[in-house]
């Protein structure tokens, strides 16, 4: 209880970190909560509580897959009480890439009314308060910088706030988790790493190999995120995995973590065994070890979810069959079902309600860690 306590006063701080967030997800907490009670803070809120909760807070995914953003994807958006995500812009070489940016920001200008630019923080609190989405524009890899730190510039210029210092592969910063060596970062990596610090773009390790994920949180003089993984713990052997001793350095220096959506990437048998509840076990145990600070959510896929946008066996698993080594251990249907929908984190809100999590944590790690890390990463 004493526990519950110290964090109702955590949370209310956010307040005073977030002035402008009081009047909406604070709310939810000073309703739920009577701090002159004796009885613990924790207790169940019902399903009218736990929904009202959800559509006062500020929710945050740590990464859609943007492609093809369409009416459908309006649709979805609507339905999924998010007040911002990470939206993964298709890559390639660096004219492409900033073509993609543009296009992206062509489309949150001409949606101004739903859409807003995620450059900081507090454009997620005016999001919230204008009923509107904020969008982080960002790569999962940077091999079109090139060798150039000039090119890191003119995707900043452009509007890119993140960026993935590998893919599953190597490239000139480092190797990626499913590259056959382990070697960390280049020293042309350590000068990206350290560039990406100077101008405030976020470095996310979520595809990064080992060493290099450790060396990506080490040279860093800012906090980093993984913006879409799992723990090691609960699917071993996975390369996309992280260990217990990542998380704890990532959060340690004050980072985040977004848990990944994708079900065979939360288990190894997707139903009975890997469900929706199997997904709060990777949250639990991402906080368990890094902190209730450093734990979001995530989903990476379409906001729509896999079915809506047409996934089937055919054009989604076989192509990742070759396109994936076989450590990535891809399964059909890939999906939980609770998750593969548009109010996903509702559902994640109401199983940790249930695990007894306190209103605070709950909005926490819906979105409130998210607004912390950008406060802390990105320039204005």
């Amino acid at each position: 209880m004493e526990r519950n306590r110290r964090n109702l006063v955590k949370i209310l701080s956010a307040g005073t970190l977030f002035p402008g967030l009081a009047a909406n997800a604070l709310t939810s907490i000073l309703e739920t909560v009577d701090v002159n009670s004796k009885a613990p803070i924790v207790s169940e809120l019902t399903k009218s509580k736990i929904e009202k909760l959800y559509k006062n807070a500020i929710v945050n995914d740590g990464l859609i897959i943007s492609r093809n953003w369409n009416q459908d994807s309006f649709k979805a958006l609507a339905e999924s009480g998010y007040t911002g995500f990470n939206a993964s812009v298709d890559s390639g070489d660096l004219t492409k890439c900033i073509n993609n940016l543009n296009n992206w920001q062509n489309i949150i200008k001409e949606n101004s009314d739903k859409l807003l630019l995620g450059t900081g923080a507090e454009d997620y609190i005016k999001a919230k308060k204008e009923g509107k989405t904020a969008v982080m524009l960002g790569f999962q890899n940077a091999s079109m910088i090139g060798k150039s730190l000039k090119n890191l510039d003119k995707l900043y210029d452009a509007g890119l706030r993140w960026m993935q210092l590998t893919y599953n592969s190597r490239n000139l910063i480092g190797d990626g988790s499913t590259e056959r060596t382990n070697c960390g970062l280049s020293d042309f990596g350590i000068q990206v790493v350290n560039h990406m610090n100077e101008r405030g773009i976020i470095i996310d390790l979520s595809h990064c190999g080992e060493q290099t994920t450790y060396e990506g949180i080490e040279f860093s003089s800012a906090p980093v995120s993984i913006n879409h993984s799992m723990c090691e713990a609960l699917h071993k052997n996975h390369p996309r995995a992280k260990t217990d001793g990542q998380i704890k350095a990532m959060a340690d220096k004050g980072g985040m973590m977004g848990i990944i959506s994708l079900g065979y990437m939360i288990g190894p048998k997707l139903g009975v065994e890997t469900t929706l509840e199997t997904y709060v076990d990777h949250i639990e145990h991402a906080i368990n070890v890094g902190g209730i600070d450093h734990v979001g959510v995530s989903s990476d896929f379409a906001i729509q979810g896999l079915q809506a946008t047409g996934s089937t066996y055919e054009n989604w698993f076989v192509p990742r069959l070759s396109r994936f080594k076989p450590s990535y251990k891809v399964q059909w249907p890939p999906w939980i079902p609770e998750l593969d929908k548009p109010d996903r984190f509702l559902q994640v809100a109401k199983v940790l309600d249930k695990r007894g999590y306190s209103t605070g944590d709950i909005e926490k790690i819906l979105g409130l860690n998210w607004l912390r890390f950008y406060k802390e990463t990105l320039k204005p």
